[in-house]
């Protein structure tokens, strides 16, 4: 007797190879037949010719805090994924000593616009080393399995004390030695890898540049030796070599990568994503990792299916007049609805519009604060590769008004609650082109969705279902990648980068985390404010259209996009072997 029998699919197994129809038969949590499966089964799905994939896993998350209060784990989890990967980009929240609590949840919020009250008040903290927080996950239950990576900015605080947080400060050879034992103890305990950051983006609550920025190469060899001792692991960080158009710079930090990849003999991948500061960088950084390739090392680049895009709003984190001395006392008095009424008084309108006229930004901001022309009203499916004719600057031109007077109404449309697409990263030729070259390009793992983190600035959790929808059916420009190099590129690709070898295919013996979707019907709504957070913290979330069930381990875990009350995921110690 089966457990579970899906009848009916058009089979995408994962591999990369060509799809086929048949059945899927489950038992025990394992798929145990494909084909022409028969016999009873305690629960059948009719797929009635729809998609069937493995469960999607996702190597980039940030739900090292949420795992505390949530089983759920959205967005990820009604997005089709099964598996995610915490503790990115070299933050987190283990280890811990109990004086460094407000520390991390001060990084955390500023790094991953996680709000500091709802870290504070549903953080249990029943750990305090980094297999003491593997512990804690153990005790819990998930709808998806979720592994996690030891990150560097806690374990630089927790062996250099203050001075761990201050990237100009330099460990002596015995902490960089003890920064190697405590690695290897997380490794040997289930650590899915080690991560750092060394980009000037991250940064405290209080501004503050995060303690690994530029970590010296002999504390990153220290670690990465260690984890050559252990023989696990892999090594995720990000890097500001995508970002600069220092070119001297960025073969420092290329050559920095290198060096890390080879002590570690581990796997090792980072953030490679298109700038308008440095728009043709990525293209020396593939020829960078094809050259690390071709000489033994394996190393690759995360890459991004859509630009990285901020959602303004005045109900969220950012809008382009929070530079308004105005505005920054209206949101460090007022709660948010009397902010948003406050804000919708001419007088406070013109005293904001003159206030934003005087200021001069440079870099990043720039673009947030005057960048008009990226600046998009959110529409329903979500369009992701906008033109400019349809940009605020347009509209205000179209409609004879200067921009910013314009584009303040239109922000205070819908109560203030008004949400504004404004796509930074990836976007500096206004398409999706470059965004194409990077998928379909050897060496390259999705990634990035950065699911839990960004609450009020970015949603991209829902990653795994642009991947799938846009490129299955093609740009604006007509480049498309074939169904199967997408499912392969979020399931036996991801998975086996981090050495999960048991999940992301779809033939007997592995693991049965599968989805059922109807690909014609695959899109996105734009995301809505909840406040669902501890201590009412708000957050976007975002729902898909088009998964009609997942499957974890055997158990429908959603149906329709609605979570079924199972809980069939857990923690993820280390590699996952064969089954």
């Amino acid at each position: 007797m089966l457990d579970l029998l899906i009848r009916d699919a058009r089979i995408v197994d994962g591999t990369g190879r060509k799809e086929f129809s048949g059945d899927v038969g489950v038992r025990d949590e394992k798929i145990v037949e494909v084909g022409k499966v028969s016999g009873a089964a305690n629960r059948t799905i009719d797929a009635g010719g729809r998609l069937l994939t493995p469960g999607f896993v996702d190597i980039h998350t940030h739900y090292d805090g949420q795992v505390s209060w949530d089983s759920v784990l959205a967005p990820s989890s009604v997005n089709g994924v099964t598996s995610v990967a915490v503790g990115n980009c070299g933050v987190g929240f283990a280890p811990a000593r109990p004086d460094k609590h407000e520390f991390l949840i001060n990084l955390l919020e500023g790094v991953e616009d996680i709000p500091g009250t709802a870290l504070a008040e549903g953080l249990t903290w029943d750990w305090e080393s980094f297999p003491d927080y593997l512990d804690a996950l153990a005790k819990r239950s998930f709808a998806i399995d979720v592994g996690a990576h030891l990150p560097h900015a806690a374990l630089r605080a927790y062996v250099m004390g203050e001075r761990g947080a201050d990237h100009t400060q330099e460990p002596s050879e015995a902490e960089i030695a003890e920064m190697a034992r405590l690695t290897g103890q997380a490794m040997a305990a289930g650590a899915l890898g080690f991560t750092t950051s060394r980009t000037h983006v991250h940064k405290s609550r209080t501004g503050k540049n995060i303690g690994t920025l530029t970590a010296p190469q002999a504390e990153l060899a220290g670690i990465a030796a260690a984890m050559a001792r252990s023989g696990k692991g892999v090594i995720q960080l990000i890097s500001d070599a995508y970002l600069t158009a220092d070119d001297d710079f960025a073969t420092r930090e290329l050559d920095l990568i290198a060096a890390m990849a080879k002590i570690a003999t581990r796997p090792l991948s980072f953030t490679v994503q298109q700038t308008d500061d440095a728009p043709e960088r990525w293209r020396l950084i593939f020829k960078r990792i094809e050259a690390m390739v071709a000489s033994g090392l394996s190393v690759k680049a995360q890459v991004a299916p859509r630009p990285i895009g901020l959602i303004l709003s005045f109900a969220t984190t950012v809008n382009p007049f929070m530079v308004s001395r105005t505005w920054k006392t209206l949101a460090q008095s007022l709660k948010l609805e009397e902010r948003l009424r406050a804000l919708a008084q001419p007088e406070i309108k013109a005293a904001i519009l003159a206030e934003h006229a005087a200021r001069t930004i440079t870099g990043l901001n720039a673009g947030i604060v005057h960048g008009f022309n990226r600046m998009f009203r959110m529409t329903d499916p979500v369009d992701y590769e906008p033109q400019e004719s349809a940009s605020l600057q347009a509209e205000a031109q179209r409609a004879g008004r200067p921009v910013t007077d314009y584009a303040y109404d239109v922000f205070l449309e819908k109560g203030g609650r008004q949400l504004i697409y404004q796509p930074l990263i990836n976007y500096t030729h206004g398409n999706l082109d470059v965004a194409h070259a990077m998928l379909v390009a050897d060496n390259t793992l999705f990634g990035l969705s950065d699911g839990g983190a960004h609450c009020g600035t970015i949603c991209d959790g829902s990653f795994p279902t642009t991947t799938l929808a846009l490129w299955s059916r093609g740009n604006k420009s007509g480049k498309r990648v074939p169904v199967e190099a997408l499912v392969h590129g979020y399931t036996q690709r991801n998975a086996a980068h981090v050495g999960w070898l048991d999940r992301g295919v779809i033939a007997p013996g592995y693991l049965a985390d599968l989805n059922v979707i109807d690909l014609d019907a695959l899109s996105l709504s734009p995301p809505e404010i909840v406040q669902d957070l501890p201590a009412g913290g708000s957050r976007l979330l975002q729902t898909p259209h088009g998964y009609r069930y997942t499957i974890k381990n055997g158990v429908v875990s959603f149906e329709n996009g609605e979570w079924t009350g199972e809980l069939p995921g857990r923690l993820l110690r280390g590699a996952r072997p064969a089954l």
